[in-house]
């Protein structure tokens, strides 16, 4: 099955659904994706945003952006960057 374009090639995760955001750099070039790969990528962008596709009607780009939040850059690799923090760990410090 073909993943959403949000989901990086390293990634062996799965999508969560349809895609129901788009996640644009701070170039803005952008993707689509499901929730679960948005949120991936968008913890891995510096300077990323998340915005809902006309079809999401239920705050999609709100979760990914929270949930991004809490995700490590790179959350696909456990090694590619050891040291890197989430947003999250950063605030509490």
């Amino acid at each position: 099955m073909a993943r959403c374009p949000t989901a990086h090639p390293a990634d062996a995760s799965g999508c969560t659904g349809r895609p129901l955001v788009t996640v644009l750099d701070r170039d803005n070039a952008g993707a689509d994706g499901c929730e679960h790969h948005a949120a991936r990528l968008l913890a891995t962008l510096a300077g990323g945003r998340v915005y809902g596709l006309p079809h999401d009607t239920d705050g999609a780009a709100v979760r990914v952006f929270r949930a991004a939040g809490r995700l490590r850059p790179w959350p696909w690799s456990a090694d590619a960057r050891p040291a890197a923090v989430s947003v999250a760990d950063v605030a509490r410090t």
